[in-house]
C-alpha cells in the first residue's frame, strides 16, 4: 500500500470514527442524596428536620419513556448515569401529590459530572 493511499484510509476512519461518536449522545452521571421532612411537627433547633430517604426508588423519564431508575442506599445517596437531555423524576412508589418529589425535573449535559440532591416533603405540619 502507498503512503498516500495509507493516508486516505486513515482519513477515512477517522472521519468514520468521528461520526460515530457524534451519532451517539454522551452520557452524563448524577450523584447526590434524598432526604425526606419534615420529620416532626414541630423541628427543634438541635435536632434535624429531616433525614436521609433511604431505599427510595428513583425513576428517570425522558420523552414520556422511563429511562433509568436509581435506588438509594441507607444514607439516602444515590448515581444513575442516563444519556444527555431533559428527563422527569419521580419516585417509584408515588404517595400523593402533597408529598412530592423536588426537583422533578432534571437536564443532563454528555460527559459531565453532576450533583442533584431531591427532597421528599412528608406532609407533617
Amino acid at each position: 500500500m502507498t503512503s498516500r493511499a495509507a493516508a486516505l484510509s486513515l482519513a477515512l476512519l477517522s472521519l468514520a470514527a468521528a461520526g460515530a461518536a457524534r451519532a451517539e449522545p454522551r452520557g452524563g452521571t448524577l450523584v447526590g442524596t434524598v432526604t425526606r421532612g419534615p420529620i416532626a411537627p414541630v423541628c427543634a433547633a438541635e435536632q434535624p428536620c429531616d433525614e436521609p430517604a433511604a431505599h427510595v426508588t428513583l425513576v428517570f423519564s425522558h420523552a414520556g419513556r422511563d429511562s433509568a431508575r436509581a435506588t438509594t442506599d441507607a444514607e439516602g445517596r444515590y448515581r444513575v448515569r442516563l444519556a444527555a437531555g431533559a428527563y422527569s423524576v419521580r419516585r417509584a412508589r408515588f404517595v400523593s401529590p402533597d408529598r412530592r418529589l423536588s426537583p422533578h425535573t432534571v437536564r443532563v449535559s454528555g460527559g459531565r459530572l453532576l450533583r442533584l440532591d431531591f427532597a421528599i416533603d412528608t406532609g407533617i405540619r
